[in-house]
């Protein structure tokens, strides 16, 4: 070919080294979190929260009163989840116990994808990606299909938002509002989001020159009047927030709550590692943050060691909240250059791909809740001799709730309050003998199905006035005899 006839130029070919970063972590993660699954579902809160979303679809209302219990029905009670609930509940009518499954899973990936694509503005998508799996790590123990994963990409964008007027020494857009609207009717954690906007108004205060502060301020404050107002648009209005402050105020409870006990360090963990590394990265690199970033990274750092579920909130906006001083401080190059969007096409590729894979998976893997939160024989049993009020194990409150049988107790915990479940606590562990005694005549109980390895199992075998009626390996099914 001659130079007279041009050079032929040819579009380039997208190829699988054009693909993102932040989407190869997003696919990596959906499928081994789809492959491992059976382990999204080792909660018992599951069953109610499926069972709460299906009576809003049945009902087209929203539960304003409790209605699962005999011990506290009729008492006041807020969805602060529906809209998770809900969309729970549509996926397992849609695909069974793999429909909840794969939902957290999608919800699970998204998150670690925008991480990702965050951080790969500031550093390299080596660090980027290294980071994100540690951040990982951390969460794997709070993996589960409930409300808050569903948060958890929403929790993100709001912070990320938050985050970029700061640095940018500006208020947030009013266009990050219906965000925190959305994190309100998904999950009571929406408070947090609330605590973010202050903390993030101090830092865009720190950014900027002084004559600019009080105007930014005023800017902020009106932000933040608007994020209050949006976290009111739910079905209970204003309820949602003084729903979710009364998780706040369960005192002595929160401490037999797992996901609410402080970090343990009793045994090392890969928390502790983490938290260690980062001391050590610290104090040999010589990491400056300004006054206010450094009172945030302490603020999540109290969070973690405070409660047990806040280590995911740490691990995700960590890495955000530093990513751009370290950066900068170190001259950290952000990612190499790749095409702004993946082709529609190739998405679109991608998306059939997954889906068929997960179809594929679906109907070759049994998805369901373990069987130590699924009483199945037991409640047959139990449903044969016709009780009229069951005392349960808490791990039992969930399918109870899913086999349609009234409960003494479930997982909701600002329902029942502190001193009522606390007082069940010391029943069932002997700890009050004459509680426990009390608790069955007051409630009238006629019936009790609890956990092998709970105390009260021993008491029930030895006093008068009941019998073993069922046992195996996950639960004791005891009746009251004939007087």
């Amino acid at each position: 070919m001659s130079t007279e006839a041009g050079v032929i130029q040819r579009e380039k070919v997208f190829s699988l080294a054009d693909v993102p970063a932040w989407l190869w972590v997003g696919i990596g993660v959906y499928a081994s979190v789809l492959i491992c699954g059976q382990a999204l579902l080792n909660d018992s809160d599951t069953y109610w929260q499926i069972a709460v979303g299906q009576w809003i679809l049945d009902h087209h209302a929203m539960p304003r009163v409790d209605i699962y219990s005999f011990t506290k029905a009729g008492e006041p009670w807020t969805s602060s989840s529906w809209l998770a609930q809900v969309l729970y509940a549509v996926s397992y009518e849609l695909a069974g116990w793999a429909g909840p499954v794969v939902l957290a899973s999608i919800s699970i990936a998204a998150t670690f994808a925008f991480l990702v694509h965050i951080l790969g503005r500031r550093i390299s998508a080596a660090y980027a990606v290294a980071i994100a799996m540690v951040v990982m790590a951390l969460c794997l123990g709070h993996f589960l299909a409930r409300p808050h994963i569903l948060a958890l990409p929403v929790m993100l964008a709001w912070a990320h938002g938050l985050l970029s007027a700061s640095e940018r020494g500006e208020a947030p857009s009013p266009w990050l509002l219906p965000l925190i609207a959305l994190w309100a009717n998904l999950h009571g954690g929406f408070v947090f989001g609330l605590v973010l906007v202050g903390a993030f108004a101090l830092d865009a205060l720190w950014n900027v020159e002084r004559a600019q502060r009080r105007p930014l301020m005023l800017r902020w404050a009106a932000f933040g009047v608007g994020a209050l107002v949006a976290c009111c648009a739910t079905p209970y209005g204003w309820g949602s927030i003084l729903a979710a402050r009364k998780i706040l105020d369960l005192g002595e409870l929160l401490r037999l709550i797992y996901e609410w006990m402080p970090a343990d360090f009793s045994k090392f963990s890969t928390f502790e590692l983490v938290i260690l590394a980062l001391i050590a990265g610290a104090l040999y690199s010589g990491v400056k943050l300004t006054p206010p970033r450094i009172a945030l990274v302490l603020g999540l750092l109290h969070m973690a060691l405070s409660h047990v579920r806040n280590i995911e909130i740490f691990a995700l906006l960590l890495p955000i909240v530093v990513v751009a001083p370290v950066a900068s401080q170190f001259a950290l190059r952000p990612a190499w250059p790749v095409r702004a969007t993946v082709p529609a096409g190739v998405m679109a590729a991608i998306v059939v791909l997954l889906g068929g894979w997960t179809w594929l998976l679906a109907v070759n893997t049994r998805f369901a809740p373990p069987e130590s939160q699924s009483p199945a024989a037991a409640v047959d049993v139990l449903k044969a001799h016709n009780p009229k009020r069951v005392l349960n194990d808490l791990p039992f409150g969930g399918y109870l709730i899913w086999r349609q049988i009234p409960v003494f107790v479930d997982g909701r915990a600002e329902l029942y309050g502190e001193a009522f479940d606390m007082a069940f606590y010391r029943a069932m562990q002997l700890k009050d003998v004459n509680g426990l005694l009390a608790m069955l005549k007051k409630w009238d109980i006629d019936a009790v199905l609890l956990t092998p390895h709970t105390p009260a199992v021993g008491l029930l075998d030895n006093i008068g006035g009941w019998r073993r009626a069922y046992a195996d390996e996950n639960a004791v099914l005891h009746v009251r005899t004939a007087n």
